[in-house]
């Protein structure tokens, strides 16, 4: 039997992969979360074999929270589903140590082989979302230019994220405008909103 964590933080979305999952055999969902902070302490109490995470979910998203699995739980297995085809979501699942990335509307028995071929030591990569990340390219952002575009995203003014960041002003407009001229965006909130959409925030 191979035991899954689910985490997502929709109730409904949950509850429903949770039953048509437990109509499988082999299958059993061993423990639901709806936050990605419980996840490490449910795939420990349960000695789960894999983790089916939701990327965008409140106290840590699901790409941090692979990279946390890879660490604490190197024997589970982790899947990631997404309801969003951003294509640096692909690219920064596989990066954290998740081996399966599917689209959240997949076909249960979709789900279901996804869970089996990981758990095999296998990956499971929905074909639509590799090619649109293979498409895409690179993220042309370095860390710190994501870093700084993130805290702007929050709504953080310059003198806020140099605080927080321990960096000058200057080196933060410089950070900020590098990060423009490389989206190609128009101003600082463009620039946001495309990579956003990419998928590399």
């Amino acid at each position: 039997m191979i035991r899954v964590v689910l985490a997502d933080d929709e109730h409904l979305v949950r509850g429903a992969i949770a039953a048509l999952l437990g109509l499988e055999p082999d299958l059993e969902v061993v423990s639901q979360v709806g936050r990605g902070d419980e996840v490490a302490g449910a795939v420990a109490a349960t000695g789960a074999d894999i983790a089916v995470l939701d990327i965008e979910m409140p106290g840590r998203g699901g790409l941090e929270v692979a990279g946390e699995l890879r660490e604490a739980a190197p024997g589970c297995g982790v899947l990631m589903l997404t309801s969003f085809g951003r294509p640096g979501y692909l690219r920064r699942a596989l990066a954290a140590g998740a081996r399966g990335f599917l689209a959240k509307d997949a076909p249960v028995d979709q789900l279901a082989g996804a869970i089996r071929k990981v758990h095999e030591g296998g990956r499971y990569i929905d074909t639509e979302l590799a090619a649109a990340a293979m498409a895409s390219g690179e993220n042309p952002l370095t860390a710190r230019e994501s870093e700084v575009l993130r805290s702007a995203a929050e709504g953080w003014a310059v003198g806020e994220i140099a605080r927080t960041l321990h960096l000058s002003e200057g080196t933060v407009r410089n950070y900020l405008s590098s990060a423009i001229a490389k989206t190609g965006a128009a101003n600082r909130m463009a620039a946001i909103r495309t990579a956003q959409e990419m998928g590399w925030l």
